[in-house]
């Protein structure tokens, strides 16, 4: 098993857009309605708007191999590119997206460490993130690797309001 990451640059859109659509789809699509996955689907990961996410400064995304296929990304986020006000001293894990068949091979563990290896040369105090809070699998991945339950905002999947609850992590 060969594990590599690799930083994104504008070269990388394609694939991030495909991991992007396919992994959110997968994850999503039996708990919401099929108009709410396309609207989603299509003002979240649209060329354009892949292209500003890939040209903002304090945003970086890492696309994960493993045994040389494309597996998965991290998107991070730091400064005023982050989704909430969480101040200088934070690093947002926006996405950990991975394939359901790269799942449960250490890819989100992996991921995950790059995210705070980033946090801890950058000398942030806390690393934070949004998880549904119906995504039972996500919330405890992120509990078991020392994330607590801190605050919840609100995420709209179409015209659905759904809350996202937000877990920090502040031992790095």
């Amino acid at each position: 098993m060969i594990i590599k990451i690799k930083k994104c640059n504008r070269e990388d859109l394609e694939i991030l857009q495909e991991i992007s659509i396919e992994t959110f789809n997968d994850t999503f699509k039996d708990h919401n309605s099929p108009e709410n996955m396309k609207v989603y689907l299509e003002r979240a990961f649209n060329t354009k708007q892949l292209e500003k996410e890939l040209s903002t400064i304090s945003s970086e995304f890492f696309i994960v191999y493993f045994n040389e296929a494309v597996a998965g990304y991290l998107k991070v986020n730091t400064n005023e590119a982050q989704s909430e006000e969480m101040g200088d001293e934070s690093l947002e894990i926006e996405r950990i997206y991975i394939k359901n068949k790269f799942q449960k091979h250490g890819l989100g563990k992996y991921l995950l460490n790059k995210a705070i290896e980033i946090a801890m040369e950058r000398n942030k105090k806390r690393i934070w993130l949004g998880v549904w809070e119906r995504n039972e699998n996500a919330f405890a991945f992120y509990k078991k690797m020392g994330f607590v339950h801190t605050d919840s905002h609100s995420f709209y999947m179409g015209d659905e309001e759904q809350i996202d609850l937000i877990m920090t992590k502040t031992r790095l």
